[in-house]
């Protein structure tokens, strides 16, 4: 038995910790500063919260099948958790558009949710991190 079949909960955590790194660094790219805010906030990509529930998913259906009662439970939350990301965020953002033509100022952020292209994407990254974590 390797390491992270032992010690499950590493690998949504170490997903967690890489999506927050990959934000950090788009937000150097970005800014050309070294600000860690914009790498904790929950509307960018990569969405921590999608790497957990997508690794953590991951890693539950490599070692108990996807037959297993945990692997239902774990997946059930990941779909809740993507859908959110994509359509109730997508929603608040059309409230916040809406409101912030009509103040006419721009006092909500419009910019919630992610697409759903980048859901998918970036929940293609968070299996193969889980899987190649879970394997070594």
């Amino acid at each position: 038995m390797n390491f992270y079949y032992e010690h499950i909960l590493l690998i949504p955590a170490i997903a967690f910790v890489l999506s927050v790194f990959i934000k950090w660094i788009f937000s150097i790219i970005k800014t050309w500063k070294l600000n860690m805010t914009m790498a904790l906030w929950s509307w960018w990509m990569p969405s921590a919260h999608t790497a957990v529930t997508v690794s953590l998913t991951t890693a539950l259906a490599l070692k108990y099948w996807v037959t297993s009662d945990l692997f239902a439970l774990a997946i059930s939350f990941t779909v809740i958790i993507i859908y959110d990301a994509i359509n109730v965020r997508y929603e608040a953002w059309l409230h916040a558009w809406a409101l912030n033509k009509h103040i006419w100022e721009r006092k909500f952020r419009e910019s919630l949710g992610h697409l759903p292209s980048e859901a998918f994407a970036w929940s293609i990254v968070w299996i193969l991190v889980a899987v190649i974590m879970f394997y070594l």
